[in-house]
């Protein structure tokens, strides 16, 4: 970890060792803000390369939904005035079908860019509630109860819901934005249960079974490419998963300590099939970002690495 962290002042990005410091050395929450609105723009929403495969630098739904990932993951609140312009962003910012913000914007197109991130007239199929689901959530999470924000939220929830409940399998990026926004809609499982179609404890069913079954269990060819694998979806001891699934998540748990460079971080396992320069400064950035979510993963899992 110290070698990582030593990566990280000459590589990363401030806002990664902002992080570090917090989760790791007692470091402030308001340094972490500080770092993040630095991709904030006026109106709100985030920008700036902030999801370094995406760099267009005028807001977008997808840059957004990881700044507020960061924001859940520090414990701030409607009171910080970073959370409460990115919910005026998200309120603002119309949907292109009911429930579902656009996930890629034509003029990312203009921008370096991976891939996937390509805008084209039919793209939303591949992304369908990757990210809308987590943006309701965080509508609902950072809204006060009976809110315009709020109701916003829980009208949108109601085609994710649909969505989650109709199929028999799902891509691995829209299901971790599904468990993720479970996990904050718990605290209102009441209401939850008296808006939605279908019941918290049946949704949270399905999402389990849909996790169950993209898990990649050939663990042997782990490392030949970008897998879905137990700890992407299974982060702490106390995730209702981690019992059944036990045995493959120590072994992932072994696996992430074995890939580790000589610089105690990770490297990045997929590329852009474009811009090569400009995905050589994007995977820098990602090498900030998987060493901080990682080592916070294998702290959570202390005891049974021991």
């Amino acid at each position: 970890m110290n070698r990582a962290k030593a990566w990280l002042k000459r590589y990363g990005r401030p806002l990664e060792l902002a992080r570090w410091e917090f989760f790791f050395e007692n470091g402030s929450k308001d340094a972490v803000l500080t770092c993040l609105q630095a991709f904030q723009n006026d109106d709100g929403g985030f920008g700036h390369g902030l999801e370094p495969d995406y760099w267009l630098p005028t807001s977008s739904p997808i840059a957004t939904w990881m700044a507020g990932q960061i924001l859940i993951e520090v414990g701030a609140s409607l009171e910080d005035a970073i959370v409460e312009k990115l919910v005026s962003y998200v309120m603002k910012t119309p949907q292109m079908a009911p429930g579902m913000w656009q996930t890629v914007l034509p003029e990312n197109n203009e921008y370096p860019h991976a891939s996937w991130w390509h805008w084209r007239e039919d793209c939303q199929a591949d992304w369908v509630f990757n990210p809308s689901v987590e943006l309701a959530a965080f509508l609902i999470h950072w809204s006060p109860g009976g809110s315009k924000g709020a109701a916003l939220g829980w009208e949108s929830l109601v085609h994710a819901m649909r969505r989650v409940m109709g199929v028999t399998e799902m891509e691995r990026h829209e299901l971790s934005n599904f468990r993720k926004s479970l996990a904050l809609l718990k605290a209102h499982q009441e209401h939850f249960d008296a808006v939605m179609e279908y019941p918290f404890a049946e949704v949270e069913k399905q999402i389990q079974r849909l996790t169950k079954d993209v898990i990649d269990k050939d663990i042997p060819n782990w490392a030949a490419g970008y897998k879905p694998l137990p700890l992407d979806f299974i982060q702490s001891p106390r995730d209702p998963l981690f019992t059944e699934l036990e045995e493959l998540v120590k072994e992932n748990l072994r696996f992430y300590l074995d890939q580790r460079t000589e610089e105690g971080i990770w490297p990045v396992t997929w590329g852009w099939g474009q811009y090569p320069a400009e995905f050589a400064v994007a995977s820098r950035y990602w090498q900030g970002i998987l060493a901080v979510d990682r080592y916070k993963i294998l702290q959570a899992f202390g005891e049974e690495l021991a």
